[in-house]
């Protein structure tokens, strides 16, 4: 990867859209609302043949401490320790402003490199304020326009010099392919953290990585942006993504929630195991349900976290609860892991983890094809297929077509005329029998005799 650039500024001069830009995707939420990015956020960069690390930064601003936005600065201020380079993005537009004057002062004071970028350079309406910046002291500013990708080779001549050092023997090795039948085993694995607003999904990630990675807080919703961390555990590399919190879509009103919202889908879509956290006060409510089942319709792996169960006065009764109601409404995943924990204290976080990676090899889970039939013999003797305008119907042979999820392919004389409850008597009896618990196990009918049968 390189060399790691940190993108700094005050709010609203269009950092999240270079981060955008830079790394090929939208994955910073954008919106003209000041302050909408929080957390810091990574990357993998590129501009030309140059790859790096990139950091999106909340805005700088002066704060009182003790406050969300000295919380906020501080993240900003090791993102920037952190970094080989910081660019110091300005709003040609408006011009200077004494925040940015400010800003490049307490930057000066820092051991990381800046580079001046001046953005919204595009036509003439950023002349001005583009000249203006030199009174900043830090050299000539490089004019560039995020939003329309302009000026993006002045950019590179300006960062080519920090990466041949970097370069120098990186010596990385190439992961496996992923359609490999054993790479899962060696990919990093991605855990998605899920719940309501709240619940603690936050403070999780910085007890599991052993640093405030992550901005936490009692102001609900601190978190808005789905912000990716990576983690070395036991020798095994995990992205833990953070996301915002997810309440009922009745009470998502404002444009921003409803960017945050798409944000954490996104990142339940891209993730292998996908932890549920709960709060253990209040138990397993509808909206955990909701998301629960998000969850298994993308077909992730899914794990439930009970925390801030040290404050629980009946432990026992309350994890029996939660477990049944899970039995009850959650048919989809029957058999998913329900754990508990203390993310403050760090109690419990070995069980989370245990939990995480019994999910994914189940969700890996392979069943040879000749198990599978010997089992279908038995599960069609036990139970037949019913009759269907007086002809029974068949199923012929039973193959396993993927993994993540396990899906099964099955062959049947008349597949559309086998009922719901017939299938779920399928899917039930292959969870049972190959030891599928907490994943979705999906069933795909086609017609036909057995493909592999040799005429």
């Amino acid at each position: 990867m390189g060399f790691t650039v940190a993108i700094v500024g005050r709010p609203n001069v269009g950092k999240s859209t270079l981060f955008n830009r830079l790394v090929g995707k939208r994955l910073a939420i954008v919106d003209d609302t000041p302050g909408v990015t929080r957390d810091r956020r990574e990357g993998e960069g590129r501009v030309g043949d140059l790859t790096f690390t990139v950091i999106d930064t909340a805005g700088l601003e002066e704060a009182d401490d003790n406050t969300l936005e000295s919380r906020m600065q501080a993240q900003t201020e090791r993102a920037v320790l952190d970094a080989d380079v910081a660019l110091l993005l300005i709003d040609a537009r408006s011009g200077l402003t004494p925040i940015d004057e400010h800003f490049a002062a307490w930057l000066r004071g820092k051991p990381t490199s800046v580079i001046l970028v001046a953005n919204k350079c595009e036509g003439s309406a950023g002349e001005a304020g583009l000249y203006e910046a030199y009174r900043l002291g830090l050299g000539d500013p490089v004019a560039i326009s995020a939003e329309h990708g302009e000026g993006l080779a002045d950019l590179y001549a300006a960062l080519q010099p920090y990466a041949g050092a970097a370069t120098q023997g990186s010596g990385e090795t190439p992961l496996p392919a992923e359609d490999d039948d054993d790479a899962w085993k060696t990919l990093p694995l991605q855990i998605a953290v899920v719940g309501r607003p709240n619940v603690g999904k936050s403070t999780l990630i910085n007890q599991l990585v052993g640093e405030e990675r992550l901005l936490t807080g009692p102001e609900a919703g601190i978190t808005r942006d789905a912000i990716t961390v990576s983690w070395t555990h036991k020798g095994r590399e995990f992205r833990l993504v953070d996301t915002a919190g997810l309440r009922r879509k009745a009470r998502v009103t404002e444009r921003l929630e409803g960017l945050s919202t798409a944000d954490t889908l996104r990142a339940i879509r891209f993730a292998h195991v996908a932890v549920l956290l709960l709060d253990a006060q209040n138990g397993l409510e509808r909206q955990d349900l909701n998301i629960a089942r998000l969850v298994v319709d993308e077909g992730r792996a899914l794990v439930l976290v009970a925390n801030k169960w040290d404050s629980v006065a009946e432990p026992q009764k309350a994890l029996a609860d939660i477990r049944h109601r899970v039995e009850e409404s959650l048919p989809q995943a029957k058999g998913v892991t329900v754990v508990s924990c203390s993310a403050l204290t760090r109690r419990g976080l070995d069980r989370v983890m245990d939990a995480v990676l019994g999910a994914y090899e189940v969700w890996n889970r392979r069943v040879s094809t000749g198990r599978l039939n010997r089992w279908l013999q038995a599960a069609t003797e036990a139970h037949p297929p019913p009759a269907v305008a007086g002809r029974r119907l068949r199923i012929r042979y039973i193959t396993q077509a993927k993994t993540r999820p396990p899906t099964f392919v099955a062959f049947v004389s008349r597949p559309k005329e086998l009922p719901e409850a017939y299938v779920r008597y399928l899917v039930n009896g292959l969870r049972d029998a190959f030891n599928l618990p907490g994943v979705p196990v999906r069933m795909l009918l086609r017609g036909g005799d057995n493909p592999f049968v040799e005429e």
